[in-house]
């Protein structure tokens, strides 16, 4: 497993991913492995970290502090974090900085795509303690995103997914390009709306009495297409409801 490059190694070269953390060592961590791992030794993407311990103050080099206001838990600081995320914006200046957040913006397919398609690259903030001075986020955050209705004891977890759903939509990372368009949310009905995946199946044809679907053994690639795009359908009204507008 490739090790991630620290801020005071040289610049990165393909899709920069930094993650500003104060946990650096957990990274690549899964992201150095499987489909992810294979990108990043051919080069596709990079992976950096910033520790944001090592802007911190004092002799024990503090990150955080009591909130205004009062209240239970502490604080990241302004000042403390926005060195962090400028220093890792001299090695990549024109990338994007996400702080995961349960409370920011749901983590889309699109949002994949979309970042996927920005060639500067992405720096991922993560938060811990009660969460980051909110004046950082004001001035130094292009997004608070969140990668679902729960909250995690850090955002290195969060950052992993989210670069993870990154890095496979980067030309090159999966063999047949095709997959990604044969994915849930990225297959769609007549009207736009977004379907999840249909069921796949493999040999054995008959495993414990299941069979599997004749028309899928048929040769007819019309009806096959039919018969996974039916599936995706029931499989969206029964699981993800809330994806169909109509």
């Amino acid at each position: 497993m490739m090790p991630c490059m620290s801020n005071s190694d040289t610049k990165p070269a393909a899709y920069p991913i930094t993650v500003a953390t104060l946990f650096p060592d957990m990274f690549p961590g899964p992201l150095g492995m499987s489909i992810t791992g294979r990108a990043m030794q051919n080069g596709l993407w990079q992976c950096n970290t910033v520790d944001i311990r090592s802007f911190g103050l004092g002799k024990h080099k503090e990150v955080d502090d009591t909130p205004y206001g009062g209240g239970a838990g502490m604080l990241m600081r302004a000042d403390v974090v926005a060195s962090a995320i400028r220093k890792a914006k001299e090695d990549t200046p024109d990338a994007k900085v996400l702080f995961l957040t349960p409370s920011g913006k749901p983590f889309k397919q699109a949002d994949a795509q979309r970042l996927a398609a920005h060639e500067g690259g992405v720096i991922l903030l993560c938060g811990h303690y009660e969460g980051i001075d909110q004046r950082v986020l004001d001035s130094d955050v292009d997004e608070e995103i969140s990668i679902g209705d729960y909250v995690l004891s850090g955002g290195e977890l969060g950052a992993m997914v989210v670069a993870d759903s990154i890095i496979r939509n980067l030309s090159g990372t999966l063999g047949n390009s095709t997959t990604l368009h044969e994915e849930s949310f990225d297959i769609t009905t007549e009207d736009g709306e977004q379907l999840v995946e249909y069921p796949h199946y493999t040999r054995p044809e008959t495993w414990e009495g299941q069979d599997v679907p004749a028309v899928l053994k048929s040769g007819h690639h019309g009806e096959i297409a039919k018969w996974r795009h039916n599936q995706a359908v029931e499989r969206t009204k029964e699981r993800r409801p809330d994806l169909l507008k109509k």
